[in-house]
């Protein structure tokens, strides 16, 4: 068997494959070469890159991998016993837009309390108003503006100005007027129409003091009474010592058993003027009551004793020794109930003391 390569020629036919070979070897050498004359003038249209650009390029976008790498199951079919869905009408498209634009409906006001339900227009003119809440727990719920009270017999009493209160002071305050001041004004032979508000709700300290714990007028719940005015137009106050005792009395008895809290004349320099009333609750209910029901005051002052009356008996006097009597040297006389006499003499009476010379100067 001959392998020599002048014999291979014979035996496989590869003589057209080398010289195709050869030609290709030729054509890709020269389209090297015409990439390697084109390569410096394409980079010197291409921008010079640096080395750190790499660093701020952004990251190549990756593909997401599939979060459902499991195929999604198909629904099952629909049951031949299903009732068949109706088409939906255009009228009910139109709708559905102007019912999800319809605003929400407010929330329905609170219940009236028990107090607004039994406080009505039968027994004292009082609209409710919104609540109040100020710093420090001023303020407070089922507020009420009392404008006036109405009596069993249907006539008003107004409170002058109206006062912002509690449901339950209010109630406590009409039912006072309705059941005792309103009968006690009779004594005056007039019916009682206004009240005197001296103040009601003022979101404040004690007194007024700065620093002070807040007062029963900050929470609402408390009144100054100053005093009630007549149909006949005639006023009453309750601090008036000229008003009869006895009628203060009857007042200071009425407020101590309806309210917590009772300041007048005696508790304090505050309230000389006025009576504050409020309901502030305490521990074991524990109330205060301090209202001093002065006496009257004389309508002249006592500062000149009287005079003395004709039928009183004469005065005695104590007579004078006989020194006194012997150093003087003339008997003096002096002028008695019973007449003149010379002083010493015996049998004479009771002898009156000299008169003193007044000065003349001024």
């Amino acid at each position: 068997m001959n392998c020599s390569a002048e014999k291979a020629s014979r035996k496989w036919a590869t003589g057209a494959f080398g010289r195709g070979g050869a030609a290709m070897v030729t054509v890709t050498a020269a389209l090297l070469w015409l990439g390697m004359q084109a390569e410096p003038a394409e980079a010197a249209r291409r921008p010079v890159r640096f080395p750190w650009d790499d660093l701020f390029a952004p990251a190549p976008s990756r593909p997401r991998a599939s979060p459902h790498r499991h195929a999604v199951p198909l629904p099952r079919p629909r049951p031949a016993e299903a009732p068949v869905a109706e088409p939906e009408q255009p009228a009910a498209r139109e709708q559905a837009p102007a019912e999800a634009a319809k605003p929400a409906e407010p929330e329905a006001p609170p219940a009236p309390s028990a107090c607004r339900q039994a406080l009505t227009e039968a027994i004292a003119i009082a609209p409710s108003i919104p609540d109040i809440y100020g710093a420090g727990g001023c303020g407070g719920e089922d507020l009420v503006r009392l404008e006036a009270i109405v009596l069993p017999d249907k006539r008003k009493v107004a409170v002058k100005p109206a006062a912002i209160l509690r449901c339950k002071m209010a109630a406590a305050i009409s039912n006072w007027i309705r059941s005792d001041i309103a009968p006690l004004s009779q004594q005056f032979g007039s019916a009682i129409s206004d009240l005197d508000n001296f103040d009601s709700f003022e979101c404040r300290g004690r007194n007024r003091v700065a620093g002070a714990l807040l007062s029963e007028h900050g929470r609402a719940n408390a009144l100054d009474v100053r005093a009630f005015t007549l149909a006949n137009g005639k006023s009453i106050s309750l601090t008036d010592r000229a008003v009869p005792r006895e009628l203060r009395e009857t007042v200071l008895q009425s407020v101590c058993a309806r309210f917590t809290t009772v300041l007048g004349p005696g508790s304090d320099a505050y309230h000389e003027d006025h009576i504050h009333l409020d309901l502030m609750e305490r521990r074991n209910d524990y109330r205060i009551c301090q209202w001093n029901v002065y006496d009257a005051l004389p309508h002249v002052a006592p500062l000149l004793p009287a005079e003395r009356p004709e039928e009183a008996p004469p005065r005695e006097v104590a007579a004078k020794s006989d020194s006194a009597k012997s150093g003087n040297g003339k008997a003096e006389t002096v002028k008695s109930d019973e007449g003149a006499a010379p002083r010493g003499a015996a049998g004479t009476g009771p002898q009156p003391t000299k008169k003193r010379r007044h000065s003349r100067r001024l």
